[in-house]
This record gives structure tokens, sequence and C-alpha cells, in this order.
């Protein structure tokens, strides 16, 4: 969902988007990168803020007005620092080994506890929790399967696939009254169009780029 998702465009910062490892320090002009910098500290920041999201989530059954705000409110928060790593990292140079792994993990433990959780609460329907992580799953098997060939860039598909998940978690996470309901599931039907349209996409780059990987072999 980075929230979010594998393949938003911190994918092309942390890759390079011709297969290359732009964060190569042994590169000739190319400075070495320090871990602690203010991109990879975003993306941790993500990481402490999901126990936190949880927190909030649960407490009282889930049936707190203000402590779902404040799980929605940490949900925003973490969703825009899921941005902001990205254009950092592009914008100064900042990428990391440790940002290629870690914000993909941040991205998905972000949507996959809001998942999991509203459906602990009952209030989204186990179904759409699984069809979403089965598709986040599978496409970062499917990454490491081909990384050695090449990386898959990535998409508007893939894009507006991360804005509706994180628009759908988020109406869902509101305290909203039932006549929002269309609307939430209005927002769910497009995120889950785009989730398994992107995912079909995704895999048909990726044996694109592996079969070409391998003929060159």
């Amino acid at each position: 969902m980075s929230a979010t998702s594998s393949e938003t465009p911190r994918e092309k910062v942390h890759n390079g988007s011709d297969g290359s490892d732009p964060s190569d320090s042994g590169a000739p002009g190319r400075r070495a990168v320090p871990l602690l910098n203010v991109a990879n500290l975003l993306t941790l920041s993500r990481l402490v803020i999901v126990p936190l999201f949880l927190v909030g989530l649960f407490a009282q059954g889930g049936q707190s007005t203000g402590w779902r705000l404040f799980a929605t409110a940490l949900f925003a928060l973490a969703s825009i620092t899921d941005h902001l790593d990205g254009r950092l990292a592009r914008k100064w140079g900042l990428v990391t080994d440790f940002g290629k792994i870690a914000d993909p993990i941040a991205d998905k433990a972000l949507v996959g506890s809001a998942l999991v959780g509203l459906s602990v609460l009952g209030e989204l329907p186990w179904w759409v929790t699984l069809v979403i992580a089965a598709r986040e799953i599978g496409i970062t098997l499917l990454r490491f399967w081909v990384i050695r060939f090449g990386v898959i860039p990535a998409s508007v598909g893939g894009k507006a696939k991360t804005l509706a998940q994180v628009l759908a978690i988020g109406l869902f996470l509101l305290p909203l009254p039932a006549a929002f309901d269309p609307v939430r599931w209005v927002v769910t039907g497009v995120a889950l169009v785009l989730t398994v349209g992107t995912g079909i996409d995704y895999v048909v780059r990726a044996l694109r780029i592996r079969a070409r990987g391998t003929a060159r072999r």
C-alpha cells in the first residue's frame, strides 16, 4: 500500500533507472553516502510509527473516535514520509543499500498492518487484505527472482495503485458514518483493480527482463 508500495518512485531512486547501482561509492567521482541521512531516518521513522499506529487502532476495541483519529493521523504522516524519503534521496544523492532494503519493508509493514488490523476489527473483509497481501509479497519475491538481470522501473499504474490503497485505508480508518460506505467501497474497488492489474503487468515485465538477461548469457 507504501503505502506504502513496490512500484513507487523510490524503486528508481534506490536502484537506478538503468539497472545500475547509484549508491556505488567506488565509482569514479562518486562520494560515499552516510548511512544516517535524512532519507533513511524518514524510512526508519515509518517503521517506528507502525507499532504506535496499531496501538491507536486497537485502543478501546477500535471504537474510540479519538484513538481512531490518532491512528489515522499517524498513517497519514507515515504515508507522507513514504513520499519524502525517495524524493530527498533523489534530490540530494542519499541512496544507500540500507535504503534499498528498508524502504520497501517499511512500506509493506505500514500498509500490511493497517489492512490486517482493520480485518481483525471486522471492518474490512479478509479477502481484500489477502488479495493485496498476496500481490505485494508475490511482487517482492519476483523482484528478487529477476534482480540479477535488471530492475523493473516504476510505472504510472504502480503509483496510482499506491495512492488508491492509501486512500482506501484512510477512509476505513476514519470514524465516518455509514453514509460514507459506498465511497469507501468505490475507492477500495479501484485499489483492488489497480493492485491486480499492475501485478499482472509487473509479472509480464519481469519475465521479459529475465528472458533478455538469459539470452545474453
